[in-house]
């Protein structure tokens, strides 16, 4: 990706930096975009306006797009309710149950160390009003085992977060597992598939109560996302809403529907669902590549190669402060050191952390993250010299 740099008194001049950042956020795809201008600027009618045809061709579309999204994980289109992301679905998923929870006196919960904050502290809110949060740990595979999550059910087990595709990692969690067996049981499955959704389709198929979607990791717009609530034969999983005002979505989610960037959200799964064996071909072979380019240089991978989505890579390079790498290599690469959430902090990855490893690798995980069609200017190669280069300095 190319960007505009400008320097004191000496113009524009131009700087090509590989964009190896995706798991933070995508380029919005121009197809999208296209999308995104056309329901913004020529059917802009509100999909609620029910008495003229700008609002029946804007309600239409987002029933279209309710169905085809709905399809991509094995739901229906009744199934899914459009939101802000996947932080407002997994609020609205784990708050939502809060209620049902204390009139059942169901009050344990089961989830990962390693999940986003959008999960961990709404389940730290539930635990400051009396239920019982375990906050497992995956160890240095970075894969919590289904087993380990069955050997904490009890009968007053209301539910168990785990996330599709761990954000730092890229680790894949075996949720699709989890799903078959919770399903025997009264306990609530909800899987926050940010990372997941589009790159793993199968998996999110699986009978899972409640799927978190957001649209900014497929080339969709920030802004969009959404949560999917299955049924358990007639039964609704008991959710009640943590807003008001219009009973809009199900009465889960009040507000305006974003027409436009819910087309984007159906364009981006429609290009993702395409396009998807080209994609993992292609991540996989850059994955590879740098790799290869790499073994230059002495690191290690953070998380288990063999569970991982193949375009995201997550490294500790020996001696090395990763914030420092990271300001080395800003003219050839973006990258992160893990959620953008918590980027800024320079604190130790609390995932990284959870998998029980050392301190010095947990503050310097390096998390490259990729989709090919951004990163044309990769030079994987001087990417490693360069690194090689800079531990020997500091020999």
């Amino acid at each position: 990706m190319t960007y505009k740099l400008a320097e004191a008194q000496q113009g524009w001049w131009i700087a090509v930096v590989a964009y190896l950042d995706v798991a933070a956020t995508t380029r919005v795809d121009p197809r999208v975009a296209d999308v995104v201008l056309h329901w913004m600027t020529e059917d802009f009618g509100n999909a609620g306006s029910r008495t003229h045809e700008y609002g029946l061709r804007a309600k239409r579309a987002v029933q279209e797009a309710r169905e085809f999204l709905a399809s991509t994980v094995g739901a229906k289109a009744k199934d899914l309710i459009f939101t802000s992301g996947a932080t407002e679905s997994n609020n609205i998923a784990l708050l939502g149950l809060a209620a049902y929870g204390e009139e059942s006196g169901r009050r344990h919960i089961i989830t990962s160390a390693i999940e986003h904050k959008a999960v961990i502290e709404p389940l730290l809110h539930l635990q400051s009003r009396g239920f019982e949060v375990d906050f497992l740990e995956p160890g240095p595979s970075g894969r919590i085992s289904k087993e380990a999550v069955l050997e904490r059910l009890r009968p007053d087990t209301l539910l168990v977060s785990l996330m599709h595709v761990n954000n730092e990692t890229g680790v894949i969690q075996p949720v699709a597992e989890l799903a078959e067996e919770l399903r025997k049981t009264q306990t609530y499955l909800h899987v926050d598939a940010a990372q997941g959704y589009a790159k793993v389709p199968q998996d999110l198929k699986a009978p899972i109560d409640m799927i978190s979607i957001s649209g900014h990791k497929i080339g969709a717009p920030k802004g969009v996302g959404a949560l999917v609530v299955r049924r358990r034969g007639w039964d609704k999983v008991p959710l009640q809403p943590i807003m008001f005002g219009g009973g809009q979505e199900r009465k889960l989610r009040p507000g305006t529907l974003p027409v436009p960037l819910i087309m984007g959200l159906l364009e981006a799964a429609k290009i993702f669902h395409a396009e998807h064996a080209r994609w993992e071909r292609q991540a996989r072979a850059m994955r590879e590549e740098l790799l290869t380019a790499l073994s230059r240089t002495r690191f290690r991978i953070n998380g288990d190669a063999d569970h991982s989505v193949p375009h995201i890579l997550n490294v500790s390079f020996d001696g090395q402060d990763a914030e420092r790498l990271i300001v080395r290599l800003k003219d050839q690469v973006a990258v992160a050191t893990g959620s953008a959430c918590t980027s800024a902090s320079y604190t130790p990855s609390h995932v990284l952390t959870a998998m029980g490893l050392p301190e010095e690798v947990a503050t310097n995980g390096l998390r490259f993250s990729w989709f090919p069609s951004e990163a044309s200017s990769f030079d994987a190669e001087q990417l490693a010299k360069t690194i090689a280069e800079i531990q020997a300095e500091a020999l």
